[in-house]
């Protein structure tokens, strides 16, 4: 009864963090993410908002950004350091993505983001424990975009609720992600 509550909770938290940034500019482009860490598993629907702003524009490259709002279904496979026994959790977030690309929008780039997520129960998992619900998500990632407008990125991504509570030992994934932007 407690984990559907979380869910609905969770859902709705997930309306309405997607709601804000696509409202104020609409929606880009949409993601789905697949990336794994020691025992663990993340799969990942985002959608994305341009900033429609260019920064250090010089030599055909600038520095934009865009909102990244998602829904993600972590899964681990040794809950309490016990192999084998699942945890399901289901996780919403909202990341501000700073890019560095060309002007054109196509070809190479590097981008990282600082964002804020909600899980849907503390992460006890394969020695590592995260002793809040509420998590912050650094990114960091290089990838390509096509004359078409698909997307590719590798990532790397740190969970981490920043020493606001205690043991926080903080998890890593390895992320690849494939957009399109509309």
């Amino acid at each position: 009864m407690k984990d559907r509550m979380q869910l609905k909770t969770c859902a709705l938290l997930a309306a309405m963090l997607i709601s804000l940034p696509c409202a104020a500019t609409g929606i880009d482009g949409a993601s789905l993410e697949f990336g794994g860490a020691s025992q663990v598993r993340i799969l990942r629907a985002q959608l994305q908002s341009d900033w429609e702003r260019r920064w250090l524009q010089s030599n055909g490259t600038h520095l934009g950004g865009y909102w990244e709002a998602g829904l993600a279904q972590w899964r681990g496979n040794s809950y309490q350091n016990i192999p084998g026994r699942r945890q399901d959790i289901t996780s919403i977030g909202l990341t501000p993505m700073f890019r560095f690309q060309s002007d054109a929008l196509l070809g190479w780039y590097a981008e990282g983001g600082i964002g804020v997520n909600l899980l849907s129960k503390r992460y006890d998992n394969n020695d590592d424990f995260l002793s809040t619900s509420f998590q912050f998500n650094d990114r960091l990632g290089v990838g390509y975009v096509n004359q078409e407008g698909w997307d590719v990125a590798v990532r790397i991504e740190h969970f981490s609720n920043g020493g606001i509570k205690r043991p926080n030992s903080g998890v890593n994934f390895l992320v690849l992600k494939v957009a399109r932007r509309f």
